[in-house]
């Protein structure tokens, strides 16, 4: 198993922790009998099928169509292979996002990760197997790392899926950061760069008369 792999398994596994320490994993106040086995089903058809699949595969046409272009980013520094990778694999996932929210045939693949009436990592891969299928940020990443930027796929999926994980926790970690009156710059940032709890939360939120929902907004 590959280093980057064993790492984001560790963080999610320790965001699972603390949900089971100071919140409840197992049992959410609103789930219904079905969550339990929609979750497990996608975070194993996600992880263990979907994802590789897509990264094998465009690896595969990249080979056929353009066989040159194997690993000729190879010794391209690293900062400039994370910034490839923010604007053709977070950015690309974030108007794919977006675009899910706006276009019916679409929302309706990504309806199940909203359909939970709760906040928790169990959310994170809870999606349309052809939601994923489709997602051009997977393929992206896949023809970069075909590219030679496989070594700095592996830092940035660890720092994404780090943010992720810790977008969808019902733990509000970031909640007491806002209290301390020398970090409001900081955060005032940190939440326009990232989703944290507190701006992610609001875009699961069900009604808009709740004062704190924004289901247009905070798509990524």
């Amino acid at each position: 198993m590959k280093p980057e792999i064993i790492a984001i398994l560790a963080i999610y596994a320790a965001f699972i922790l603390v949900e089971i320490l100071f919140s409840s994993f197992f049992k959410k106040k609103e789930q219904v009998k079905s969550d339990g086995w929609v979750e497990f089903i996608g975070t194993i058809a996600l992880t263990g099928f979907t994802q590789p699949l897509i990264l094998f595969l465009a690896a595969g046409i990249m080979a056929l169509l353009a066989p040159d272009l194997g690993g000729v980013l190879r010794d391209w520094p690293f900062w400039a292979g994370f910034l490839l990778f923010v604007v053709l694999d977070d950015m690309m996932q974030y108007w794919w996002h977006r675009i899910s929210h706006s276009v019916a045939w679409l929302y309706k693949l990504h309806r199940p990760h909203h359909n939970a009436g709760y906040m928790s990592v169990r959310l994170v891969y809870r999606n349309n197997l052809f939601y994923y299928l489709f997602m051009p940020a997977l393929w992206f990443s896949g023809i970069l790392i075909y590219m030679g930027l496989g070594r700095i796929y592996a830092v940035y999926i660890i720092i994404k899926m780090t943010i992720i994980i810790g977008a969808h926790s019902d733990i509000a970690w970031d909640k007491p950061l806002y209290k301390i009156k020398a970090l409001k710059p900081v955060m005032w940032v940190v939440q326009r760069l990232i989703s944290t709890p507190v701006t992610h939360h609001a875009h699961h939120g069900k009604h808009a008369a709740d004062g704190v929902t924004h289901y247009k907004g905070n798509f990524g």
